[in-house]
C-alpha cells in the first residue's frame, strides 16, 4: 500500500463520516461505520458506547504501549455555512465537510498509519482508539473506554495543528458563581443589589493574576462568559449568576485553582467538574524527538513544540501525551469548514515515519 493508495482511501472513508451526522451523543452511525471499515480490512475492533478501538496482533503485556487517539464527533453546524455540511464537497485539493478539519482529517490518517504500523513488527503495542463526545467531554467519550483499554504509557492524539506538535495543552474548568443580595423595590433605598456584588466577583476575574506562567501555555486564563439577573425593572435582584470559563496550565491542578478562587471571591462558587486538567509530555520523550526528526512540517516551517490553549481528549489522559495532526485548528468549528488532500497525504507519510521504529520504554 503506498501513500497515494492510502489517501485516496482515507479521503473516500472522510467523506463517508461527513455524510454521517455525528454530533456529539449521535454517534451511533458513525461507530458502526468505522468499525465496519477496520473489520474489512481484517482487524477485530472492540466497542464501548460510541467508542471504537482496534489492538494490532501480537500484544503483549511485557511491552510498552502507544495509544493513537482522533474523536469520531462533531460540533453542530453554524448558520453560515454556504454549502450543504453534510455533503462532502471535492473542489481542487479542498474537501469540504462538517468535521473534515476537527476531527476526521487526523483520523482516516491516524487509521491508515495504523494499519501499516500494524503490519510491522514494533516494540511496542499499538492500539488505535476512534473516541466519541469529545467536543462536549462527554462521560461516555474516551473516559468511558479507557476502562475496557490495557495499561497505556504514551498517547498521540489526533488534532488539527499543521503537524507541529503541541507538547503541552491547556486544561478546562467551568463555573457557575452566584452572587446574593436581599430583594427591594427600586424606587426605594431597600434591598442589597447582587449585581453590584457579583461586580466586585467578576471585577476580579478580569484582574487578577496566579503567579505561576507557563512557558508553553502561559498564564491561567480567566473569562467571564454568562451572566445571568433580575426578573422586571423595578425590582432589586437577590441574586445574579455568572459563569467563569478558566484555562489551566501545568502549573496548577483545577482543584488549587477552585480553592485559591474561593478564598478570593465572596460569591459562592460551584465547579462543574475537575476532571480536565491541563496535560504535557516532556520535551526529551522519544515520541517529541522523533517528531522534531522529521524535519520541517508540511508547510515548510520548522517542526518546533508548543502549547495548545484548546482542549482534546489528552486533558482525560493520565499519562503522557502528545497531539499532532494535519489541518489547522483556526479551521475548527467553522462555517465551510475544509481540509486538504495534500495534508491528509502528509500526515498519513509522517505519522508512518514518526512511529515506525519508535523506541519508549513502560512508564
Amino acid at each position: 500500500m503506498n501513500t497515494e493508495f492510502l489517501t485516496a482511501e482515507a479521503v473516500e472513508l472522510l467523506k463517508l463520516l461527513v455524510a454521517t451526522p455525528r454530533t456529539s451523543r449521535s454517534e451511533e452511525a458513525a461507530a458502526t461505520l468505522f468499525a465496519d471499515f477496520m473489520a474489512q480490512r481484517g482487524f477485530a475492533p472492540q466497542r464501548e458506547a460510541n467508542n471504537v478501538w482496534c489492538t494490532a496482533e501480537g500484544y503483549s503485556a511485557e511491552r510498552p504501549t502507544l495509544l493513537l487517539n482522533a474523536h469520531l464527533d462533531t460540533v453542530r453546524a453554524v448558520s453560515a455555512w454556504t454549502r450543504d455540511p453534510l455533503l462532502p464537497s471535492l473542489e481542487g485539493d479542498r474537501l469540504y465537510g462538517l468535521g473534515t478539519n476537527d476531527d476526521g482529517a487526523s483520523l482516516v490518517a491516524l487509521t491508515q498509519a495504523f494499519r501499516v504500523l500494524a503490519g510491522r513488527p514494533q516494540s511496542y503495542n499499538l492500539i488505535l482508539l476512534a473516541s466519541a463526545e469529545e467536543e462536549v467531554s462527554g462521560r461516555d467519550g474516551i473516559e468511558r473506554a479507557l476502562t475496557r483499554l490495557p495499561r497505556i504509557d504514551v498517547a498521540l492524539v489526533g488534532e488539527p495543528t499543521g503537524m507541529q506538535p503541541a507538547i503541552a495543552e491547556k486544561g478546562l474548568m467551568v463555573l457557575d458563581v452566584t452572587a446574593h443580595g436581599r430583594a427591594g423595590h427600586a424606587a426605594r433605598e431597600e434591598g442589597i443589589n447582587a449585581i453590584y456584588r457579583a461586580m466586585d466577583d467578576i471585577a476580579w476575574f478580569r484582574s487578577f493574576r496566579f503567579p505561576d506562567a507557563s512557558a508553553l501555555l502561559g498564564p491561567v486564563k480567566m473569562s467571564v462568559t454568562v451572566i445571568q439577573a433580575g426578573t422586571q425593572h423595578n425590582v432589586v435582584p437577590d441574586e445574579c449568576r455568572f459563569t467563569v470559563d478558566v484555562r489551566s496550565n501545568e502549573c496548577y491542578s483545577n482543584e488549587e485553582l477552585y480553592r485559591q478562587i474561593c478564598s478570593h471571591v465572596g460569591s459562592d462558587v460551584h465547579a462543574r467538574s475537575f476532571r480536565l486538567n491541563s496535560s504535557r509530555i516532556d520535551p526529551s520523550h522519544p515520541l517529541v524527538r522523533s517528531a522534531l526528526a522529521l524535519g520541517p512540517a508540511p508547510d515548510g516551517q520548522e517542526r518546533r513544540p508548543f502549547g495548545s490553549p484548546t482542549l482534546s481528549d489528552q486533558a482525560l489522559m493520565p499519562w503522557p501525551s502528545m497531539k499532532m495532526g494535519p489541518g489547522n485548528s483556526a479551521r475548527s468549528h467553522t462555517a465551510d469548514e475544509f481540509i486538504c488532500i495534500s495534508e491528509i497525504h502528509a500526515a498519513i507519510e509522517d505519522y508512518i515515519r514518526l512511529l515506525d521504529g519508535l523506541c519508549f520504554e513502560k512508564n
